[in-house]
């Protein structure tokens, strides 16, 4: 067993961590058809979840006989996201309360997300928790996906702390899965599923697993973390 370990700074994600915006995404097409009162069809989002933008544009234009540019689509598809990115997307239950917490031990926090920025930033500032986070990375700013460490490291890098120092919130264990590579702390958030805290070993690294953040605030060790 190695050394305990104190986190002493987090990165968090965005999508499905911070905020509850997974299901604008989730029924994008179907929300994108309502709005020229058009009704969809059954299985929608199965069709459309392995797209791209583009292609699924290409999708709802020939099926469901939409007589617009397939550009002027994805234009439109967009300012729905946009829209409730700005005016919808509400905080998971708990965040608030979490990242007031945080702040008050002097834990320094920073956001890494495959999201656009400018979106990133009107939620959470609308949402009352942007003053929190001392700079946002964004997937597109740092030139690589989350399944490559890159944007963790360059967020490390902005802390000043180590990898092993530094814990991260994500909802994606596939995002996760390229921490491994640089002995950070993951803390996966907000799985329907999960019942209750537990802590998996894998890789010699430590993962936190939370059905809600409020399980950070009724467990006081849980940021001293122990690698096995």
């Amino acid at each position: 067993m190695s050394d305990i370990t104190e986190v002493q700074a987090c990165i968090f994600d965005v999508d499905g961590t911070l905020l509850d915006s997974m299901p604008v995404w989730d029924d994008i097409g179907e929300r994108y058809l309502t709005s020229l009162g058009i009704s969809a069809r059954e299985g929608l989002h199965d069709v459309l979840n392995t797209m791209s933008l583009e292609q699924g544009a290409v999708y709802l234009k020939e099926e469901y006989q939409i007589d617009k540019p397939i550009p002027q689509i994805v234009k439109e598809v967009l300012k729905i996201v946009s829209d409730f990115y700005r005016f919808e997307a509400p905080l998971k239950p708990g965040v608030k309360e979490t990242l007031e917490w945080l702040s008050e031990k002097k834990i320094k926090m920073v956001i890494a997300t495959s999201s656009n920025k400018e979106l990133v930033e009107a939620a959470l500032e609308r949402n009352g928790v942007l003053q929190y986070f001392e700079q946002i990375y964004t997937c597109t700013e740092v030139g690589a996906g989350k399944d490559e460490p890159k944007i963790y490291l360059e967020a490390a890098k902005f802390l000043q702390t180590k990898p092993e120092n530094t814990a991260v919130f994500e909802d994606a264990i596939h995002a996760a899965e390229s921490f491994f590579q640089r002995n950070l702390t993951i803390l996966e958030a907000s799985k329907s599923d999960l019942r209750s805290l537990c802590i998996k070993k894998c890789c010699n690294r430590s993962v936190i697993f939370l059905a809600k953040f409020s399980q950070l605030l009724d467990t006081s060790s849980l940021f001293i973390v122990r690698s096995m």
